[in-house]
């Protein structure tokens, strides 16, 4: 990393990395897990156990979009440019 980086945007840009392969992941393995749910029992209508996997797992990566997209200082500087509009 060069010197110049700033360290702000480099944190956003690892978390932002690490949400689209978590992504990724969450994808695969739970197609896998469908396609054996498939095989073994749903073809005869079998209860879908991988929607416990699915949720659970998909509530994680909801939190971990959250973190990674969101912008919590957005507002923190909002507030502050309306403070420093009001005291002029």
């Amino acid at each position: 990393m060069e010197n110049n980086t700033d360290e702000r945007l480099w944190r956003v840009a690892k978390k932002r990395a690490a949400f689209k392969r978590s992504l990724a992941t969450y994808f695969l393995i739970n197609s896998f897990l469908c396609v054996i749910w498939y095989i073994t029992t749903g073809r005869e209508g079998g209860h879908f156990w991988p929607i416990w996997g699915i949720l659970g797992w998909g509530f994680a990566i909801a939190m971990q979009y959250s973190n990674a997209y969101s912008n919590p200082e957005g507002s923190e500087i909002k507030e502050y440019e309306k403070l420093k509009n009001e005291n002029k």
